[in-house]
């Protein structure tokens, strides 16, 4: 959903772009613009480059043929070392957590945080409570991923994505892992972060009804193409 005060220049936007997986090309050809406070899905079969649009959009997957920008970054000019910047506008959220086990939920966040560069005491901790309050979990700061339900660590992985303040989030599959009832709770948390920070959402989904129970715009991935459905 566009804000129509906000600016028109897209947050993603791919130009006859060739998308690959690995070695294979998936996608091409693909076009597509993200505008800041979209909703944009991405649905299609197991198999046919969803995933590898949102490695690409982050950096991870080389780009084929085309043209990309993504937060101003063009990604064909892309220098490696400038990949942390690139994704530090960015927060991801996986279907399956990618929580460190080995830390609590506090110390997954400041060390999300020292990684992208912030080193002021006070206000890691300020952060840190801003997004733990956003996503309900402010009380469960001490716990251990292993302690927490499925939902719960969703719910931390989504405080991770939004701790600076990205412009897009993307999401692969946010709701796979977890039952009806609790993905239910994660989708109405994301679109409310949508809604309240303006950040633009890529998600990629195989679950058509999410498309519209929470309007927005939809591509599908089918026969090596990506197109918007109107």
């Amino acid at each position: 959903m566009n804000n129509p005060d906000s600016s028109t220049t897209p947050v993603v936007s791919f130009r006859d772009a060739d998308i690959l997986n690995g070695e294979s090309t998936v996608i091409y050809g693909l076009n597509m613009d993200v505008l800041p406070g979209d909703i944009v899905y991405i649905v299609g079969k197991v198999g046919t480059g969803k995933t590898s649009i949102i490695r690409t959009v982050t950096g991870e997957n080389h780009l084929a043929k085309g043209q990309c920008t993504v937060c101003g970054y063009d990604l064909r000019s892309l220098r490696r070392k400038d990949i942390p910047y690139l994704r530090r506008r960015l927060g991801v959220v996986f279907q399956d957590f990618q929580l460190l086990m080995d830390r609590n939920v506090y110390d997954n966040l400041k060390f999300a945080l020292a990684c992208t560069g912030w080193k002021d005491r006070n206000s890691i901790a300020e952060r840190i409570t801003d997004v733990l309050n956003s996503v309900g979990m402010l009380t469960k700061a001490h716990k251990m991923p292993h302690q927490l339900s499925g939902g719960e660590q969703q719910r931390i992985a989504i405080a991770r994505a939004i701790l600076n303040a990205p412009e897009v989030i993307l999401a692969d599959e946010p709701t796979g892992n977890l039952d009806g009832e609790t993905a239910e709770e994660i989708l109405q948390l994301l679109h409310s972060i949508n809604k309240e920070r303006g950040a633009a959402i890529m998600m990629v989904t195989h679950n058509r009804s999410i498309c519209d129970r929470y309007p927005g715009r939809v591509f599908e991935t089918r026969d090596e193409t990506c197109t918007e459905i109107l």
